[in-house]
């Protein structure tokens, strides 16, 4: 027989289980509404941060090129993409400060377009991709420990230029060339890589050259006019430094009557005569379309290799090589017309 304190008890406790049910069902309501749904991190809009080193042509092309890359590969700045886009207008301090923001504001990738900006943001972000923009040679800057199985959070596109092409050119319309200059920056590392590759060539090729360094923009005049007034062609590797002043070059070069041949097509359009080129804008591209890809989840940096592309377009300044009275065999402008790109 159930007495009446039993009874009681037996109500307390039901009271108490009541309780304890609704105090469970309100906790884990609170808890599902406090974890994002997997629609929601899937809708979560990614960030991407562009470091560039400073403003010039083929820079400022790299980076239209990535946001049409971007676009191809799905996404639309402003629209399911943020891009947080950084200019270090060629200040190492910048790069720094720059790529740290990026850190911090846990940038979902990050890319560095030149090598400067690249190495900046592989030495600062360590824990979420980072996508080299035109560096020459990665894994000789130190950036990836092998070109085609990178093995971390780096990977990316190479700008290497096709030297073969650019010194068979040379030859070709100085075939009565004795000496040829050779302008670098000293502390442009993929300019520092490909005068050397030049040099080599040019010694298997028994073509005579000076050699002619710069720290900076500011040397670049006094060692123009000393170079120009010393050679009979001017050659400069994929170099940011002098491309951001060009017309300094192309000014030196026109007073001695010699003409440049830069690796770069923006910098045949300022002022140089004539270059086999890897296109920028379409780097910028390759460089946007991987960086969607590694963003959907469909590329690993780690085993994603290094893109190089391996020939040139032809571009010709013709209105250069008249000023210069140098004549360019026709089936040359026949392919800068039909497959590269001819200057008037």
């Amino acid at each position: 027989m159930i007495t009446h304190f039993e009874k009681k008890e037996e109500k307390t406790m039901k009271r108490m289980y009541g309780l304890i049910i609704i105090l469970l069902v309100f906790l884990g309501v609170a808890f599902v509404k406090e974890q994002p749904t997997s629609s929601q991190q899937i809708n979560k809009t990614p960030t991407v941060g562009i470091l560039q080193l400073m403003s010039h042509p083929a820079l400022d092309a790299i980076h239209k090129g990535i946001v049409a890359g971007l676009k191809d590969g799905g996404y639309t700045e402003g629209k399911n993409l943020k891009i947080d886009f950084q200019n270090a207008e060629n200040d190492q301090s910048n790069l720094k400060t720059m790529s740290t923001k990026f850190e911090n504001e846990d940038t979902d990738i990050s890319i560095g377009i030149a090598t400067p900006a690249a190495q900046a943001l592989a030495n600062t972000i360590t824990n979420r991709p980072v996508i080299l923009g035109d560096v020459t040679d990665p894994k000789g800057a130190g950036l990836v420990q092998n070109n085609k199985r990178p093995g971390g959070h780096i990977t990316g596109v190479s700008d290497r230029a096709p030297l073969k092409q650019q010194l068979g050119l040379i030859k070709q319309l100085m075939p009565k060339l004795k000496t040829l200059g050779i302008i670098y920056t000293s502390s442009d590392d993929s300019a520092v890589a490909q005068y050397k590759q030049f040099v080599q060539m040019c010694q298997k090729e028994h073509i005579q050259y000076k050699a002619y360094s710069i720290t900076n923009s500011n040397d670049l005049n006094q060692v123009a006019q000393k170079a120009a007034g010393s050679v009979d062609a001017i050659y400069v590797p994929t170099d940011n430094t002098i491309a951001g002043a060009m017309s300094t070059l192309s000014a030196a070069a026109d007073q001695q009557g010699i003409p440049v041949f830069p690796a770069v097509d923006t910098m045949v359009k300022n002022g140089g005569l004539a270059t086999y080129s890897v296109d920028q804008y379409q780097t910028g591209v390759a460089i946007g379309k991987m960086t969607a890809k590694i963003l959907k989840g469909k590329a690993n940096p780690a085993t994603t290799p290094i893109q190089f592309v391996d020939t040139g377009k032809l571009i010709i300044n013709e209105k250069q090589a008249k000023k210069l009275g140098i004549n360019i065999p026709a089936n040359l402008i026949q392919e800068a017309k039909t497959k590269g790109e001819l200057i008037k």
